[in-house]
């Protein structure tokens, strides 16, 4: 058992692709032992800027022989059947084994030098690599058959035991030598094996464990941002991507001027972190005039020199985000808005200034009908027509991830109230499941109205969701609309026809989570006419709440069980049977008992009480199917136990269609 090593070196490998180039390796390299039936022990795959590292440990040094054997026809088969047989083997006639009767084709394969297989499969494996983006370079690349990889390709490392791997792919032969860090030890290192690789690496300032450079970051920052008086504002992407490019990784603190302060926070938290990948620092809650830069050396000077010039660079960066700043507030949003006009919506539903409009009307509208409570409805259509405005600006269009922020910020800095900034700001939540539901009233209702605007003027166009397709993010805002709709228990109709289950296939997505059956849902909708969101989500929780007791799955099955005699069976509603035996008039007694109680219930929507009152069925149903016989010879009686069921069945639906409950 020997450990096998392979670099594979390169030019810069983008930070953001690292994590699935390991990946990657590491899928293509158990692929081709798996096939080579060489069983692997462990494995470990490192990345650094410069290099794909993988480490197996504990293979054998040859694969085991195997011996397969293939079933062929009888004994005296037809002779089209040897031959047959005979052809998909390559094998004669007196090469077969019999075995009771049967011939086998019984083939010894020899096991393979371990270092055979590799010299085969790492070529393959190069070649095989998916990247994002991948390349060709030097005098090869004119040919189409030349090697693609993210960036050229310099060096191969590969060593099982103490022993070289031969390979070459693109020209690049493999060998025992590596190369440093680029400024600390730019000259080549012999690797003699896998056990040393890492501790040579780290003696050239190459830390090849990128999850150890990762924490040397994540810590060297928080220490950093101590030894300050700070607190690091923590971001582990930004952790991750500073490993992915750096190889020594050294954090050091900086800072910047105070009067940069007067941008908003999260400007500056962007521009630091988008454009320059620094970490910005918080003192007592607010943001400090501090960063943390990665540095890709330890420098002599103990990087003042490097925090000097990343100094440099971000003030340029911020202030550029000053003077887009003190620029956008030269308008007022209304101003700002103005350029909408000049912004297609979309070809058939015009400019983003016609869809504010519409925003704004039907803002106004939710509040004044009351579905939206405790909002000023000049409020909720002044924010709404000017909860686009910010795309329009600067910061906005230099940082499009800010849109909505930016609006907010601008809206309290012309003096504009709260209410209607917090819901320029926040319109565009929920984005997602995980963010959070707007509450505040002014806010609910520009948040919805725009959702809303948006659905049904693409559905009024036909341009639905089709598949995996949905370029207008549809469910995204459909789903935004039951998270408002839900957590502020709003009472509207949601849709009719096309609409309408749409939102009720959003509607089971979205309640998976919470643990709601999707059968449930579909039951409710499945009565028709319920298009008020809160309303349904009470019927169905009490629904389900019900279906799990012993009276609930006994009264379905006794549902079923009706619903499937009268599938059969044609019958006169209103038959009465004179004759009526106990279990049948029982059943009736109990109808007329349960029947005005949960019509009642479903009236004042209390659910649980109405199926309270279903419940109390369950008994009545049980004993009727256990002595009664439905198809009875007597066609009066057969007519009204008939009828019976379908009562049992009408009165079971004005809670839910019982029929689409699986189970």
């Amino acid at each position: 058992m020997s450990d096998f090593l392979l670099e594979l070196r390169s030019e810069e490998i983008p930070a953001r692709m690292q994590a699935g180039a390991r990946a990657e390796l590491e899928k293509l390299f158990r692929k081709a032992m798996d096939e080579a039936g060489v069983a692997l022990g462990a494995l470990t795959v490192w990345s650094t800027p410069r290099r794909l590292a993988l480490i197996a440990r504990d293979l054998p040094l040859a694969t085991a022989a195997v011996s397969e054997e293939v079933k062929g026809p009888r004994v005296g088969a037809p002779p089209q059947a040897l031959e047959g047989f005979l052809r998909k083997t390559g094998l004669s006639e007196n090469q077969l084994v019999e075995r009771d009767g049967v011939l086998f084709a019984v083939t010894n394969k020899p096991g393979r030098a371990t270092s055979d297989v590799l010299t085969e499969a790492i070529p393959a494996i190069v070649r095989g690599f998916s990247w994002p983006k991948s390349q060709r370079w030097g005098a090869a690349s004119i040919s189409s058959e030349s090697l693609r990889w993210v960036r050229p390709l310099s060096g191969i490392v590969a060593i099982l035991g103490e022993d070289l791997v031969e390979c070459e792919v693109g020209g690049i032969a493999s060998g025992y030598s590596t190369k440093g860090h680029r400024f600390h030890c730019p000259g080549e290192i012999t690797i003699g094996s896998a056990a040393d690789y890492q501790d040579k690496l780290r003696a050239c300032h190459v830390i090849v464990d990128h999850e150890e450079r990762q924490n040397l970051i994540r810590e060297g920052a928080r220490r950093a941002a101590a030894a300050e008086g700070l607190t690091l504002i923590e971001d582990e992407g930004l952790v991750i991507e500073n490993a992915g490019l750096t190889e020594w990784p050294v954090p050091l603190l900086g800072r910047f001027d105070e009067a940069y302060l007067e941008v908003p926070p999260e400007v500056i938290q962007l521009t630091a972190r988008t454009n320059q990948k620094y970490f910005v620092c918080e003192k007592d809650g607010r943001l400090a005039n501090a960063f943390v830069c990665t540095a890709n050396i330890a420098a002599s000077d103990g990087g003042a020199g490097i925090v000097a010039g990343n100094r440099k660079v971000l003030a340029a960066r911020l202030s550029d985000a000053s003077f887009f700043w003190q620029q956008d507030r030269r308008k007022t949003l209304s101003q700002h808005a103005e350029g909408l006009k000049r912004i297609t919506f979309h070809e058939k539903l015009g400019t983003v200034a016609d869809k504010v409009e519409r925003v704004a009307k039907l803002a106004r509208w939710l509040v004044e009908q009351g579905i939206v409570k405790g909002a000023d409805a000049g409020e909720a259509e002044l924010a709404a027509r000017l909860c686009k405005a910010d795309l329009v600006t600067e910061m906005v269009g230099e940082f499009p991830e800010l849109q909505g922020l930016m609006g907010g910020y601008y809206a309290r800095a012309e003096g504009l109230s709260d209410a209607v900034a917090d819901a320029i700001r926040d319109h565009y939540k929920p984005v997602g499941q995980s963010d959070d539901v707007p509450t505040a009233p002014v806010t609910v209702a520009v948040a919805l109205a725009d959702k809303l605007d948006t659905i049904r003027s693409f559905f009024a166009i036909d341009e639905k969701p089709t598949g995996s397709k949905d370029p207008f993010a549809l469910r995204r805002a459909a789903l935004g609309i039951i998270q408002i709709v839900t957590a502020n228990g709003l009472r509207m109709g949601i849709g009719k026809g096309d609409l309408l289950a749409f939102f009720a296939d959003r509607l089971k997505v979205q309640q998976k989570e919470a643990g709601v059956r999707h059968d449930l849902i579909d039951a409710v909708f499945a009565l028709g006419g319920e298009d008020d969101l809160v309303r349904l989500l009470a019927r169905v929780h009490a629904l389900q709440a019900f279906v799990g007791t012993e009276d609930g799955a006994n009264l379905l099955a006794g549902y079923k069980r009706a619903a499937n005699i009268l599938k059969k069976e044609e019958f006169e509603a209103g038959v009465s049977n004179p004759d009526q035996e106990p279990a049948e008039a029982a059943l009736v007694a109990a109808l007329d008992a349960a029947e005005p109680r949960a019509v009642t219930a479903i009236e004042a929507e209390d659910f649980t009480a109405a199926m309270a009152a279903l419940a109390t069925l369950r008994g009545a149903v049980d004993a009727f199917f256990e002595t009664v016989t439905v198809n009875d010879a007597d066609p009066v009686k057969r007519a009204a136990r008939l009828g019976l069921l379908a009562r049992l069945r009408a009165a079971v639906h004005k809670v839910a269609d019982f029929s689409r409950i699986e189970g």
